[in-house]
């Protein structure tokens, strides 16, 4: 019994990681809605072909440990270093009472989808701990193996993390959509 807690005790360390999460931000200027909403058009982070409100991005590393066992390859330590950065919008100027009032409903709600983000691809890192703690490959002693096995997984792994977040995007800003309505409450407040 006092083998099995000692065996699992390393385990339970290693998932004890959390991502570093940073919020940088970009100006914007305007004193009505739509004009900080042009500033956003105009400033906002470059996402595929045009601009965007506002974008969560991750950096990604690992510690990772291949040890030869019994003619295999297993992987006995893997540890994430996760930095997650989301942009966002900032007026540079003071607004009015109303409109920063406005502002603030907005920008909450941009927040909340960027977060949603965030989960997306914490979900993706874990979902990567778990595949490759302890993935062994038999007839591996050079460890040469394992690597493609995982490097395949991964591939699968960042394409559905995409999937996800590209499909939650499509709703969210979709019309009638969260954020179709968040831009929308906060320009035609003006």
């Amino acid at each position: 019994m006092a083998m099995a807690m000692a065996l699992s005790a390393p385990a339970e360390a290693e998932t004890a990681w959390q991502p570093v999460e940073q919020v940088k931000s970009y100006a914007i200027s305007g004193s009505t809605g739509i004009e900080l909403y042009r500033s956003i058009g105009e400033n906002g982070p470059k996402v595929g072909v045009g601009r965007a409100i506002a974008f969560t991005d991750f950096e990604l590393t690992w510690t990772r440990r291949y040890e030869p066992r019994d003619g295999g390859c297993v992987i006995t330590t893997n540890r994430p270093k996760l930095i997650i950065t989301t942009m966002l919008p900032k007026p540079s100027g003071k607004l009015s009472p109303a409109l920063g009032a406005r502002w603030e409903t907005f920008i909450a709600g941009v927040r909340a989808h960027e977060q949603v983000h965030a989960e997306i691809i914490v979900d993706m890192v874990r979902q990567i701990e778990d595949y490759s703690v302890g993935l062994t490959v038999a007839d591996d002693a050079g460890c040469q193996k394992i690597r493609k096995v995982l490097t395949q997984r991964l591939g699968e792994l960042s394409q559905e993390q995409r999937r996800r977040s590209r499909d939650f995007d499509r709703t969210e800003l979709s019309e009638g959509g969260n954020v179709h309505q968040l831009i929308l409450d906060f320009v035609d407040g003006s």
